[in-house]
């Protein structure tokens, strides 16, 4: 297709790759403006109170939606507030405990300038980041992040593009470094997220889907490979656990090494299952996460894991069809 002149033809690939070149040079710029500002900007934010109210017009809001999302689900309360609702009424959800985050690339949007005597007389922190560190809302600000950026990818220059994926990537930056100062972990995240297939991999443990007491297959180490079959047979993991004399476990017997004592030719009546049981078996722990399980059964092509209790005890059974079932994996 022609480009906006008429006079030079491009191809769609050539633009995307453009485009793709600009926002990717766009960010790499980024790097040599992140400094005091920015770690004053996550300080401000870890001692604040109450939350991060993060506004925006326009395209800037509805990165600045984004980065609320992302840092309510990462440990920082926060929520988005449209500047011109705030105008109207909606700035009465700020509080003197809030801080605010501004996203405007000119650093001259008018219903984000108007709220600045506002924010002032509550008091409230201002960290901005925009496109114009000398503009009248970056030198309102207790803090201004600078995203300049040196073209946008738009050929017209008109429509926000590398500026708002300047300001995203410095949301997500802010957001991250904000993870890491709190030590927040995995398990915190799961919480944030507790529905769909993220929280079932992240909250759901091992306990909690495995076969315990009677499920388990068992049988003792002077039991004959005939019983063990049985015992097999009738609880359908694909395995028996062998326990020695203490109740301690002393080795599995599956389905593969059924296989290979039938290729070598032994008596099924009388021989003894340690004879035949292995001492080496993939175990996990009760407390691991069920995602953990789903891992270790992928990487070591198997489908059943013997759960183990904190002093290293059989405590149940898990196998990858419970971790289907529970949307695991």
């Amino acid at each position: 297709f022609m480009t906006a002149d008429d006079s030079i033809k491009i191809s769609p690939i050539e633009s995307a790759l453009k485009t793709i070149e600009i926002e990717s040079n766009a960010i790499s710029a980024l790097k040599a403006r992140v400094g005091q500002e920015f770690e004053d900007a996550c300080e401000i934010i870890l001692n604040c109170k109450g939350r991060v109210v993060v506004t925006g017009m326009g395209k800037s809001g509805h990165i600045g939606k984004k980065i609320a999302a992302t840092l309510a689900s990462t440990g920082t309360p926060s929520m988005y507030v449209h500047p011109a609702e705030a105008s109207h009424g909606d700035i009465g959800m700020i509080t003197s405990d809030d801080v605010v985050l501004a996203l405007s690339n000119s650093g001259t949007t008018e219903e984000i300038t108007s709220l600045l005597p506002v924010l002032k007389r509550k008091n409230i922190s201002l960290i901005t980041i925009t496109g114009d560190k000398d503009s009248a809302l970056a030198e309102a600000a207790s803090i201004n992040i600078d995203g300049q950026v040196e073209e946008e990818a738009c050929p017209l220059g008109l429509a926000p593009t590398s500026s708002t994926t300047a300001a995203l990537v410095l949301g997500d930056a802010l957001a991250m470094a904000l993870l890491e100062a709190r030590g927040f972990t995995s398990d915190d995240f799961a919480f944030s997220h507790p529905g769909g297939n993220l929280g079932r991999r992240l909250l759901v443990k091992v306990k909690d889907l495995m076969h315990s007491g009677k499920e388990i297959p068992k049988v003792s180490v002077t039991t004959t490979l005939s019983d063990a079959l049985l015992e097999m047979s009738q609880k359908g993991f694909g395995l028996t656990t062998v326990l020695g004399e203490q109740g301690e476990l002393a080795g599995v017997f599956t389905d593969g090494d059924l296989r290979r004592m039938l290729d070598s030719g032994k008596d099924i009546q009388s021989t003894s299952i340690t004879d035949v049981m292995s001492s080496s078996f993939k175990s996990i722990s009760n407390n691991a996460l069920a995602a953990e399980a789903a891992n270790i059964m992928q990487d070591s092509n198997v489908y059943v894991l013997i759960v183990k209790d904190e002093e290293g005890n059989i405590e149940g059974i898990i196998k990858m069809h419970d971790l289907l079932n529970a949307n695991v994996v």
